[in-house]
């Protein structure tokens, strides 16, 4: 684990705290420890920690209002208040400060590890929501399932290249955010980057809008004026939703990307354009082409490089990190105090069909947030269709030998083996793109023998 991951941990008790910090040392963190509140300040002063690990009796200060100080000197760090005797008031204090969460010694000590191991992790997805929810380039792009993975990959290696690609994936899985950082990760990067959507326009808008027209060639038109073709003249532009292009406009645009040529409507100039193309579509293309209404050789131009991007139903594992970066991008936004989700908010989402895929899965995000007025997201302020689970379809069986696929333990075994397996055996990531609690994924370990 990287030195990176840093823990301040606050005790007056020099057994206790030498013991907390050698177990957190072997648990792989960059452990810094103090004696009291003004040691603690100092640390904080010279020091950034992700993590801070307070007592709440110290010899000059109280945990809780200490938790104030800290979070004023470094509002990104993550507070874990404990304490040998739980108060009501001391705890709802401590989270109304900005705390993390309120833990008693001796009751909650197996809670401990798992709970430092959260505030890491929300630290981590705080750190990078905003920028991830507003950057031009890979980094907008949240996901850890194969085939993301392999999304990613293929973008990355066509991006310093001129070639033209077309996105083929459902409606809302992210073209224009690929197609952008595709863009951002090119050598046109400093050049213009221009999306129109096929599916929003008439024909004869369309033409104007992608190659322009001159003065006179329709009614209305009083100048001349440039297309996307000229406009983004060394740079890109993106065209969504060509499969809505109609068959002369096919032409057209094949006629760009073998020899550069085109002509702005009523004109009778050839243009010459310096333009990459990134298209995009849902419909399935080939059967487009056998149905007579996409050009052949303009599919087998653009199919030169084809990236396919994966459904929410292909990427179930990533739908709970996604949701918790919108969670904390939108709790940002609208500066809520919103650090997360309930287990019954992600079960649902986990079991949601997401036919809108990640776009529908952010606005039901936004609005849950909107509505959320406590730390988590609850089933409450979700969308109705989402506030109660669907139950699980009873399967049919032919023989007796068929009935252990269906034996939930084993699906669930097998399931977590998987994720453990794609995480490489790190269990605080596999709890996280399972959507359960790193206690709850060590019990299920140890039950099996797994640990």
């Amino acid at each position: 684990m990287s030195a990176a991951k840093r823990l301040l941990i606050i005790d007056d008790e020099p057994q206790l705290r030498n013991m907390l910090q050698r177990l957190f040392e072997s648990e792989g963190y960059a452990v810094t420890a103090a004696a009291d509140g003004a040691q603690a300040m100092q640390r904080l002063k010279a020091q950034r920690f992700q993590v801070v690990l307070c007592d709440v009796k110290l010899p000059d200060a109280n945990g809780v209002e200490l938790t104030k100080a800290i979070k004023s000197q470094q509002p990104e760090a993550e507070v874990i208040v404990f304490t040998a005797f739980g108060e009501v008031h001391d705890a709802v204090q401590a989270v109304r400060y900005g705390a993390f969460d309120y833990l008693v010694k001796g009751d909650d000590n197996n809670k401990l590890v798992p709970t430092v191991a959260r505030a890491f992790e929300k630290n981590a997805v705080v750190a990078r929501a905003p920028k991830a929810m507003t950057a031009k380039s890979f980094d907008a792009i949240t996901g850890r399932s194969p085939a993301i993975a392999q999304a990613l990959d293929l973008s990355r290696k066509v991006a310093p290249t001129d070639a033209t690609v077309l996105l083929m994936g459902e409606t809302g899985t992210g073209k224009e955010v690929f197609a952008t950082a595709i863009h951002a990760a090119s050598a046109r990067n400093g050049k213009p980057f221009l999306p129109i959507n096929c599916g929003a326009l008439s024909r004869e808008l369309l033409d104007s809008e992608l190659f322009g027209h001159v003065v006179g060639a329709f009614t209305g038109a009083l100048k001349d004026k440039k297309g996307l073709v000229e406009a983004a003249a060394g740079g890109m532009i993106f065209i969504d939703e060509i499969g809505e292009l109609s068959p002369d406009l096919q032409a057209k645009l094949l006629r760009v990307l073998e020899t550069g040529d085109y002509l702005r409507v009523g004109d009778t100039k050839p243009m010459k354009a310096d333009v990459r193309v990134i298209a995009a579509t849902h419909r399935d293309l080939p059967q487009e082409v056998i149905k007579g209404t996409f050009r052949e050789d303009l599919y087998y131009r653009l199919s030169a490089f084809i990236i396919r991007l994966p459904s929410l139903a292909e990427r179930k594992a990533d739908i709970p990190v996604l949701a918790q970066q919108f969670v904390m991008y939108y709790a940002a936004r609208f500066k809520k105090p919103i650090t997360g989700m309930d287990d019954a908010v992600k079960e649902r989402l986990m079991h949601h069909s997401w036919r809108g895929n990640v776009r529908e899965l952010r606005n039901v995000i936004e609005r849950a947030c909107i509505l959320c007025d406590g730390p988590l997201l609850d089933a409450a302020s979700l969308p109705m269709e989402l506030q109660s689970a669907p139950a699980p379809t009873t399967p049919t069986s032919r023989d007796k030998d068929a009935s252990a696929a269906y034996d939930l333990e084993s699906v669930e075994r097998e399931h977590i083996r998987r994720v453990l397996k794609q995480t490489g055996g790190n269990k605080t990531l596999a709890a996280e793109l399972l959507g359960i609690g790193l206690t709850t994924l060590y019990a299920k370990l140890k039950k099996w023998g797994m640990s």
